[in-house]
């Protein structure tokens, strides 16, 4: 290919693709130089011609600006910063223009005018942000960014605690280079303007009134930000805790995951950090601070975030990288989900494990380009600046505390060392590295422009290293620590859960009780016209309430959360069509059928159950999974006392935010001892519904529990639901719960419950055969719907010596209870396991050791259902009918050699 191959017309034309790919933007060079047509002659036009020049500055200055401590690519081509691109000459330089809109001064030279924009657009920081579309956004930040100059203003007092924590930060892992020879650690080295940054972070957060500060990292500096911010001793983190030994029952985790919380004092009182526990899944962080942040919003009421901030730190390749980061901040604005903005900073190494050609790395200029969908600024500062850092975190903290919106901290800097300590990056990163080499520290450079001006002497900053040496050797905090007697107004005690029973406890409610809130449920406060179909299910309930018609799953769920209100606890709820019920049956918002405005026309009866309840929020989330599930998580980790449920559309839409149930819900307690009362409602049940809405995936749950990590649970009546949702908050445990909930039978004539359920009864783990006699010489075992199948097929055939127990907490296993139902029928001879999901899925393989154990002398369970099958379900209904009728004759009638 060849320059005759170019087509002479606009460069974004499609046939000139293959030229781009080979050439690059090498082949626009020319293009672009070209000046704008008619801005050549007359004053006007030279005015309008200076202030479309400064809106180029204003869009792509932050191109030009002096970002890399390694210079290692000339900035690109920006011919629209070029006078002569407007047809402006070295004459017009020294002619006085109007400004328009740009700060500081109404009329100067076109050479005065060219300056002031070069110093505020195109130094140590350079800001993109002229596509948010308020225009008081932006032109508040217009008035800081071009109001500075690039003068950043900074006292010779910060001056000095800038260098200082730099010194901390760059001491700190040349210590541990040397104490803990071959360890990994994730070093800071090349980033360690992050410790000043974040120190600026919290002071300025604090002047604005935040008493908490939760935040979220990857690895990466993660101990030094522990050790020199968190105040965590280096001998918690390098010496291995009890729960190391082999007899724990914790498995705790490398000290690059760990988390911490301590009290800081502050210029402006004590501020409460929290650093959130992370796996290596990196930005999966992300919204489990943003739940916790918003739980303990609620708990102040701090509807607008004042007191309480989420810091979210990023790496360069994971943030342009993973999709839960535009998740997360898809729903940043919502009402179920906003915190009133959050402050993201990225360590940007320029380069992602081995990854660092621009070409490889991302389609979009900036990693921090995903900011944009919500039109968040962009400051984007050189690391080796300091002061230029500081003035970045001071505009972003006072913009967030402002708007009420996310800002970012692009913080340009390098990684000194490999991926790790043990990697040698030079084998693929030769340039990049041997630039690194020659570049002195920061901490090296802002000491000597210190002592040039006169701020320290050399001995003053000999003194700091040897000071901050002095305090590693002594295992002293890098960080002062607020007053030992200050105690948190709004901390939450989880002793009383550490050691709590597992045994069940008392969930009914009285029948006086139970009518009151059935009538609080279905009363209209003030007129609306409902829907006919919501009509009728209202009117229903009014009847169960009256003992007219059984209990449905609908109202039992709505009681369940009454009951808890009542009493003071808090009920949150959210999933993609939760308000409603995917399949039409909860019913916690109702709509005015002639509602003209948004805001008016909903009434939420469980916000009127009594003068002095809970609190009860229920959000239609976005369509996501992953950080929504991350959300609840991080909230229910932060909140004990408010009963957190996530509902899937289908179960199988639990798939994908597996990194949260795997790296956080199944094991969060056994490796940091964080507990969680978590609930996931997964719906499941094998109906013909093909392979993608059937399974919620029963078996990857059974195979993550150990330890009594989690629960899990198949309800098949709606009283069973009702005393599992109070028995969550009720007994003294925080124990995720997972429940494998129900689609047709929330309409099923036979799974109902009597309101005596609800008053006199409790959450059955094994639910025995109501019909069965004694002399029942076949045993059928399961959970689920699958149920009712077998029930009518026995019926039907007249199978009198067929008892049906049904199994409702498959874990953990309720081995006495499930022996006591086998041992009341002393002649069975065969036990059969019935499952509707195929054999290699559902609870066969993960249950049956326990079903076997609970056997006498030798005996062993059989299995009746589907055979092993990679997808969950068949698609054509004749094949899910005979598969189905297959299995009844398995699970009923088959004899199976003893």
């Amino acid at each position: 290919m060849s320059a005759s191959d170019w087509r002479q017309t606009s460069p974004l034309y499609a046939g000139n693709a293959a030229y781009l790919e080979q050439f690059g933007d090498d082949a626009l060079t020319s293009w672009l130089a070209q000046p704008l047509p008619d801005a050549a002659a007359g004053a006007d036009a030279a005015q309008v011609a200076v202030l479309r020049l400064i809106n180029a500055y204003r869009y792509l200055g932050v191109r030009q600006a002096e970002l890399d401590p390694l210079r290692r690519f000339e900035p690109p081509l920006a011919p629209e910063l070029d006078p002569a691109h407007y047809g402006l000459t070295e004459a017009d330089l020294a002619r006085e223009f109007e400004t328009g809109s740009l700060f500081g001064v109404e009329r100067s030279t076109l050479a005065d005018i060219l300056q002031r924009l070069d110093n505020a657009y195109c130094g140590h920081v350079g800001v993109d942000y002229m596509h948010i579309t308020d225009v008081a956004r932006k032109r508040w930040l217009q008035e800081r960014i071009e109001s500075a100059r690039g003068r950043f203003g900074v006292s010779g007092s910060l001056k000095k605690q800038l260098l200082k924590r730099l010194t901390d930060a760059e001491t700190l892992e040349k210590f541990l280079h040397t104490r803990h020879v071959g360890q990994k650690r994730f070093s800071l080295e090349g980033a360690e303007s992050l410790i000043p940054l974040l120190d600026q972070v919290i002071a300025r957060c604090a002047r604005h009134g935040a008493k908490e500060i939760v935040m979220g990292m990857a690895h990466r500096g993660r101990i030094n930000v522990l050790a020199n911010i968190m105040g965590c001793s280096l001998e918690s983190l390098y010496e291995e805790p009890r729960n190391g030994y082999p007899d724990s029952p914790l498995s705790g985790d490398v000290k690059y995951h760990q988390g911490f919380s301590s009290d800081i004092a502050t210029p402006y009182g004590p501020v409460h950090l929290a650093l959130a526990f992370n796996p290596s899944h990196l930005e999966v962080v992300h919204p489990v601070v943003r739940g916790s942040v918003r739980a303990r919003q609620d708990r102040r009421g701090d509807v607008l975030g004042y007191e309480v901030v989420p810091v979210i730190l990023h790496g360069d390749a994971a943030l342009s990288g993973h999709g839960v980061v535009m998740e997360s901040l898809n729903m940043s604005q919502t009402r179920g989900f906003r915190n009133g903005g959050a402050i993201h900073i990225v360590i940007n190494n320029q380069i992602g494990f081995t990854t660092s050609d621009p070409r490889d790395v991302r389609s979009t200029l900036y990693c921090t380009d995903v900011a944009k969908m919500v039109e968040a600024p962009v400051l984007h500062v050189n690391g080796d600046d300091p002061e230029a850092v500081a003035f970045a975190v001071q505009t972003a903290v006072d913009f967030r505390y402002t708007f009420h919106k996310n800002c970012f901290i692009d913080l340009v800097c390098y990684r000194r060392h490999g991926h790790n300590e043990q990697d040698e990056p030079l084998a693929t990163q030769p340039l990049m590295y041997r630039r690194i080499q020659a570049h002195p520290s920061t901490r090296v450079l802002y000491a000597k422009r210190l002592v040039e001006e006169g701020v320290l002497t050399q001995s003053q900053v000999d003194d700091m290293v040897d000071d901050c040496r002095e305090r590693l050797e002594h295992d002293e905090s890098l960080n002062s620590p607020a007053l030992s007697d200050f105690k948190a107004t709004y901390g939450v005690d989880w002793s009383r859960f550490k050691h709590g029973d597992p045994g069940e406890v008392p969930t009914a409610i009285s029948a006086s009780r139970l009518d009151f809130l059935g009538e609080r449920i279905t009363t209209l406060q003030h007129e609306i016209e409902l829907h006919s179909r919501v009509q009728k299910v209202l009117d229903d309930r009014r009847r169960m309430r009256a003992g007219e018609l059984p209990v449905d799953w609908g109202y039992a769920e709505n009681l369940a959360y009454a009951s808890l209100l009542d009493v003071g606890y808090n009920v949150r709820v959210s999933g993609q069509d939760s308000a409603r019920g995917t399949f039409f049956h909860l019913h916690a918002v109702w709509h005015d059928q002639k509602r003209e405005r948004r805001q008016s026309g909903v009434y939420v009866p469980l916000e009127h159950v009594q003068g002095r309840q809970g609190d009860f929020t229920i959000i239609d989330s976005l369509l996501s999974e992953e950080a929504v599930l991350a959300f609840e998580y991080g909230y229910a980790t932060a909140d004990p006392d408010t009963l957190v449920v996530w509902e899937a559309q289908f179960g199988d839409f639990a798939n994908g935010a597996q990194v949260v149930i795997d790296q956080f819900i199944t094991s969060g307690e056994a490796k940091w001892g964080r507990l969680c009362g978590l609930t996931l409602m997964l719906p499941h049940g094998f109906e013909g519904q093909g392979p993608e809405h059937s399974s919620a995936r029963l078996e990857r749950y059974l195979q993550l529990c150990a330890q009594d990590n989690i629960q899990v649970c198949v309800p098949t009546l709606p009283a069973q639901m009702f005393h599992l949702l109070r028995r969550q908050l009720v007994r003294p445990l925080r124990k995720p719960l997972v429940i494998m909930s129900p689609k047709s039978l929330l309409r099923h004539p036979a799974s109902t419950s009597a309101l005596t359920d609800l008053s006199d009864g409790a959450f059955l783990p094994v639910i025995d055969d109501p019909r069965a006699p004694r002399e029942a010489s076949r045993i059928v075992v399961c959970s689920g719907r699958v149920w009712f199948d077998l029930e009518a097929a026995r019926a039907a055939r007249g199978l009198e010596t067929v008892a049906l127990i049904r199994i409702e907490q498959l874990y953990p296993f309720p081995e006495a209870g499930f022996c006591a139902v086998l041992n009341a029928y002393p002649r069975a001879a065969t036990f059969v396991w019935a499952q509707e999901e195929p054999m290699n899925q559902g609870a066969w393989y993960q249950t049956l050791h326990h079903l076997n154990h609970c056997l006498p002398g030798g005996r062993r369970f059989h299995y009746a259902g589907r055979p092993p099958a990679a997808a969950p379900a068949s698609g054509y209904v004749s094949r899910h009918r005979a598969e189905l009728e297959t299995l009844l004759n398995d699970a009923l009638e088959t004899s199976y050699e003893a």
